[in-house]
């Protein structure tokens, strides 16, 4: 009977209420009718316990960091600084694309920020140079995956909030490996893509020509080696790196490209609260819900069913990227990672499995979930940016879902993907 609090989410979410309410209802819907000794009190406590965690405060500072950096023109040096020299390769726009992501990613740790910076300029690129409108954003929104992976990935934020033994700078070195892995698959399907459809090439860039726009994308550049740098340098720690690159987004767009005016700061600072509001809000819910579902043994008699009584690490993964891919297919991927974490995570870490690298696996289904049909969050980002209808967005992306489906079972099958630049290191 526990499970009819499923039913009370899901016909919220069909009347088209924001997920926090079916979060919020659902936990209330446990505590009223199925855990009587619980004090209701307990939600509010636990929704605000939720999002007091110190490492917490690096998520609005690393998304103020990315909205300074989308206003001015990072994006656009980063994008011109690739292009310069492998634009006038087969399929050189397309690897620009993905490539200019994946710098972008290392800067702001979001896909929908990425998808923004990026696309924006891109998108434009890409038509001129005559591939189809639906190549050309399906491209965008899975190179914006990326990001969800690459330091300073909020995912891995989240995910080393509510995972015990997980910290956030090994995570951080951990999604290296993925990510390049993901832009070294899209970059061979964009020379074979070119061949097909007979793309051509753009006259090759000067040497000079490189110099000048690497001269003028070195100082964005440097962003993600202060990042991991000063994090796994012991120099200072995620959230102080957060605060960081507030200060280093600030000094390169306002005092010395001059993008940005200082008086355009509130409105960034504006619009940064508005996206870390709701962030939060989600947090704060998932957090309650998360209790609630605890204390009613849901996961435990969820994880008895799926997973048996002593499954080996192999099992244990692929039922967690099967449980995140379709989760995020539907949910915004903060929210998933908020509730199905403490549900796998302890199975996980007793069949043997590195924390990690688990939550190297979970990060990647979030990513790519969020851009897979039907309601991944970076469709509908890319709709409204592109003012382009859900059908269009979509109906390049199933080369792009395959390549992302074979790299996250590679990832699983071989840890040393995440792991071995953290070995290295170490």
């Amino acid at each position: 009977m526990e499970w009819i609090f499923v039913v009370v989410m899901a016909l919220l979410l069909i009347m088209g209420f924001p997920m926090m309410i079916p979060l919020i209802a659902g936990a209330m819907v446990l505590v009223f009718f199925f855990l009587p000794n619980l004090d209701p009190y307990i939600l509010i406590q636990q929704m605000r316990t939720g999002i007091v965690p110190y490492s917490l405060l690096a998520v609005p500072l690393f998304i103020f960091a990315a909205d300074i950096m989308s206003t001015g023109k990072t994006s656009k040096r980063l994008v011109d600084f690739v292009g310069s020299f492998v634009g006038h390769l087969r399929g050189g726009y397309a690897i620009t694309t993905a490539a200019a992501c994946t710098l972008f990613g290392s800067i702001s740790g979001s896909t929908q920020a990425t998808v923004v910076a990026v696309g924006t300029p891109m998108r434009q690129r890409l038509l001129k140079m005559g591939y189809k409108d639906s190549s050309a954003i399906a491209l965008i929104i899975n190179s914006s995956d990326i990001a969800f992976l690459i330091p300073p990935s909020i995912g891995m934020i989240i995910y080393a909030l509510v995972a015990d033994g997980a910290n956030v700078g090994q995570l951080f070195i951990a999604g290296i490996g993925p990510g390049l892995l993901i832009f070294f698959f899209f970059a061979t399907y964009a020379v074979i893509h070119a061949k097909i459809y007979n793309i051509p090439k753009v006259e090759k860039a000067s040497w000079r020509e490189r110099f000048v726009l690497t001269r003028k994308a070195l100082l964005p550049l440097g962003f993600p080696f202060i990042i991991v740098g000063g994090i796994y340098g012991g120099i200072f720690t995620p959230t102080e790196a957060a605060g960081i690159s507030v200060l280093y987004a600030i000094i390169l767009e306002v005092f010395i490209f001059r993008t940005v005016k200082l008086t355009n700061l509130p409105k960034v600072a504006m619009s940064s609260g508005l996206v870390t509001s709701a962030v939060f809000i989600l947090v704060a819910a998932g957090q309650a819900f998360s209790v609630a579902i605890n204390r009613a043994r849901i996961p435990h008699t969820l994880t008895d069913a799926v997973l048996g009584p002593d499954p080996s690490a192999l099992t244990v993964l692929f039922i967690v990227a099967l449980f995140f891919f379709v989760g995020c297919m539907f949910v915004d991927p903060i929210v998933v990672i908020m509730i199905l974490t403490p549900i796998f995570a302890p199975v996980a870490i007793d069949a043997g499995v590195d924390p990690v690298h688990l939550g190297v696996v979970i990060v990647f289904q979030a990513a790519l979930g969020s851009a897979t049909p039907p309601f991944g969050v970076d469709i509908f980002t890319a709709s409204a940016v592109f003012n382009k209808s859900y059908l269009d967005v979509i109906r390049g992306t199933p080369p792009y879902i395959v390549m992302l489906v074979i790299v996250g079972i590679l990832v699983i099958l071989f840890e040393d993907i995440s792991l071995f630049l953290l070995r290295w290191m170490q």
